[in-house]
C-alpha cells in the first residue's frame, strides 16, 4: 500500500468537497486543508506543505490552473485538476501549469485512488530528474573547474595534461581535499599572482 499522504482540496461545491474529503480519507490518506477559492488554496498550500492537491479547475477570485502555476512558483506540489469538462484545451493548460492528472466529475474513490497513485509517481520520477540533472550540472561545473586548475598548472610547471592530472590527483590524495576543491585553491592562488 502507498504511504499516507497530506492532500489539500480546493474545491467551491461544498458536497462535491464533503464527497471527495470523504474518500480521500476512506483511502488512508489525510486531508490537511481545504479552500473554497484558488486565492485560499494557494494560501494554504503555501502555508501547509501538502504531499498533493486536488483542486478544481472552475473556482471563484482565481482559476484552478492558474493557482496551481502560482503554487508552483514557489514550492513545486503535485496536482490533480478536478474539472466538469473534458477540454483538450483545459487538459494542455493544467498539464503546463504542473498538474499530473485530470480527473472528471463525478468523482469517486475509483477515480481517485488510480489518480493518485499515478501523480505520486510522476512525482517521484520528476525529483528523481531534477536530482540527476542537478548533479549532472554539478559534475560539469567542477570537471570545468578541474580542467582550468589543470590547465594552471600546466603553464606554470611546463607539463603535460597528463602529469598535471597525476599532479592534481596526488595533491588531492596528499591533503586529503576532494579534487574540485584542490582545483579552486590552485586557481585563486594563481589570480592572486596576475
Amino acid at each position: 500500500m502507498q504511504k499516507s499522504l497530506k492532500i489539500l482540496l480546493a474545491e467551491d461545491e461544498s458536497i462535491i468537497l464533503m464527497g471527495l474529503k470523504s474518500n480521500i480519507e476512506k483511502l488512508g490518506h489525510q486531508v490537511i486543508g481545504q479552500a473554497f477559492d484558488g486565492v485560499e488554496a494557494v494560501k494554504l498550500a503555501l502555508e501547509k506543505e501538502p504531499d498533493l492537491i486536488i483542486i478544481d479547475i472552475n473556482m471563484p477570485k482565481m482559476d484552478g490552473i492558474e493557482a496551481i502555476k502560482r503554487i508552483n512558483n514557489e514550492k513545486f506540489i503535485p496536482a490533480i485538476i478536478v474539472t466538469g469538462y473534458n477540454d483538450e484545451k483545459l487538459i494542455n493548460r493544467a498539464s503546463k501549469a504542473g498538474a499530473f492528472a485530470y480527473l472528471i466529475k463525478p468523482v469517486d474513490r475509483n477515480d481517485i485512488k488510480p489518480a493518485i497513485n499515478i501523480a505520486s509517481a510522476r512525482f517521484e520520477e520528476f525529483k528523481k530528474l531534477l536530482s540527476e540533472l542537478d548533479d549532472s550540472k554539478k559534475a560539469l561545473e567542477a570537471r570545468k573547474i578541474i580542467e582550468r586548475a589543470k590547465g594552471i598548472v600546466m603553464d606554470r610547471k611546463d607539463i603535460k595534461e597528463k602529469e598535471a592530472m597525476k599532479f592534481l590527483q596526488k595533491k588531492s590524495n596528499d591533503q586529503n581535499k576532494k579534487m574540485i576543491i584542490v582545483a579552486k585553491e590552485i586557481i585563486e592562488a594563481d589570480q592572486k599572482f596576475k
